[in-house]
C-alpha cells in the first residue's frame, strides 16, 4: 500500500466551525505571514492519533492545521455525561507496554492522576455466564473518561471542531487523515484499505450494584454482546453503571435505529450476570465503524502527499498503537 497512487480531489464544502468561517474549500487563516506560518499540513481527525501526529510535528517545528467534524477531541475514546458522570462509550482501556515512548506519556497522566491502574485481570465469559479470569497487562482507565487524555494531548495545539472536510484540499504539502480506511476512502481512492466491524455501546445504570465483582469481559460465541465493562469499577467511584458492546451482527441490524438494540442487549446482560432487578436508565451510541477486521503491518501511510493513521496500523487494533501510528507518521511528515 505504501507505494499507491493518490489522486487529489476537489473542495466541494466545508461545515461550519467555531473556529472559522463557514466557506468552500478551507479558506487561510486571517493575517498570516507567507510561507513562514502558512501551514504545510492540515491533519483531519482529533482522535488520539490525529493529535498525536500534530504533536509531533509541532515538537519538530512543523506547523500544521487540525480540523474535527465533532465537538471535541476524543474519537473513538469518547466519554458522554451521564446523570453527572463520565462514563466511557468507545475504548474500555489501555496499556502500555514498559519502555515505549506511549509508557512516558501514560506516566505523566498517572503522576498527574488524569489516568490509573485499573485491572491486570479480566474475566471470559460466554453465553452462559462468565466462564474464567484471564491475568495480562495492566489496564489503564481515567477518573474523568478517556476523553480527557486526549484532551491533555491537545492542550497548545490549535484545533477547528465542528468543520466537515468533503474532500481533499489544495494548498497543503501533505493531508494527514486520522480516521479509519472507510472514512479515508471517501475522500481518498487507496485501494488495499482494510474493512471495519460496527458496534452499537449500550450504557446500563442500575439502582444498586447487584452483580458478582468482575472488572471486565470478554464475551465469546454470544449473539449480542462481545465486551462488557464495570464503569463503577472502571472509573473507582464504585456506581452501578455497566457498558456493553455488541457483536457486528446485531449493530448492523440497528445502525439507523441504535435504541432498538437495547432490549436485546438489556436481556443478555441480566442473564449473563443473573441479575433480577430492572436497570434504571439505558443509553445507547453507534459506532459504525468501531474496529478493524484486520491490521496493517505498516505503521502509517505515507505516499504523495497523504498521510493515514490510527489504530489500523500496527500489530493490534489499541490506543497505543493509534498513538504510535500518528506519532511516528508525524516524524516522518516532519523530516521530509
Amino acid at each position: 500500500m505504501t507505494g499507491a497512487s493518490v489522486q487529489f480531489l476537489r473542495v466541494t464544502s466545508l461545515g461550519s466551525s467555531r473556529n472559522c468561517t463557514p466557506a468552500v474549500g478551507l479558506p487561510e487563516t486571517a493575517g498570516q505571514d507567507e510561507d513562514m506560518q502558512k501551514p504545510r499540513v492540515l491533519i483531519v481527525g482529533t482522535g488520539i492519533a490525529g493529535i498525536a501526529c500534530a504533536r509531533a510535528l509541532r515538537d519538530a517545528g512543523v506547523t500544521a492545521r487540525v480540523v474535527d467534524r465533532g465537538r471535541r477531541p476524543g474519537g473513538r475514546m469518547a466519554s458522554r455525561t451521564i446523570n453527572g458522570r463520565a462514563v466511557d462509550l468507545g475504548a474500555a482501556y489501555f496499556t502500555a507496554e514498559p519502555g515505549t515512548p506511549f509508557a512516558e506519556v501514560v506516566n505523566g497522566w498517572l503522576a498527574r492522576g488524569l489516568a490509573r491502574p485499573w485491572t491486570d485481570t479480566v474475566a471470559v465469559a460466554g453465553p452462559e455466564g462468565i466462564q474464567r479470569h484471564s491475568t495480562g497487562p495492566m489496564r489503564y482507565a481515567a477518573p474523568l473518561g478517556l476523553r480527557e487524555l486526549v484532551v491533555d494531548l491537545a492542550r497548545g495545539i490549535d484545533i477547528e471542531q465542528g468543520v466537515t472536510v468533503d474532500a481533499i484540499p489544495e494548498g497543503y504539502d501533505t493531508v494527514v487523515l486520522a480516521m479509519p480506511d472507510p472514512q479515508a476512502r471517501r475522500l481518498v481512492p487507496i485501494d488495499n484499505t482494510s474493512e471495519w466491524i460496527p458496534s452499537i455501546a449500550v450504557v446500563l445504570e442500575g439502582a444498586t450494584r447487584e452483580w458478582a465483582p468482575f472488572h471486565a469481559a470478554f464475551v465469546n460465541e454470544h449473539p449480542v454482546l462481545t465486551t462488557l465493562a464495570d464503569d463503577g469499577d472502571r472509573r473507582g467511584d464504585g456506581a452501578a453503571v455497566l457498558v456493553a458492546h455488541t457483536t457486528a451482527e446485531l449493530a448492523r441490524e440497528h445502525l439507523d435505529d441504535p435504541d432498538g438494540a437495547i432490549p436485546e442487549v438489556v436481556a443478555a446482560v441480566k442473564n449473563l450476570l443473573t441479575l433480577d432487578d430492572s436497570l434504571a436508565h439505558t443509553f445507547a451510541h453507534r459506532w459504525t465503524f468501531a474496529r478493524p477486521a484486520a491490521q496493517h503491518p505498516e505503521p502509517f501511510f505515507l505516499a504523495d502527499g497523504i498521510g493515514i493513521c490510527g489504530d489500523a496500523w500496527g500489530q493490534r487494533s489499541a490506543v497505543s498503537t493509534a498513538w504510535a501510528s500518528g506519532d511516528a507518521l508525524g516524524r516522518a511528515i516532519a523530516t521530509r
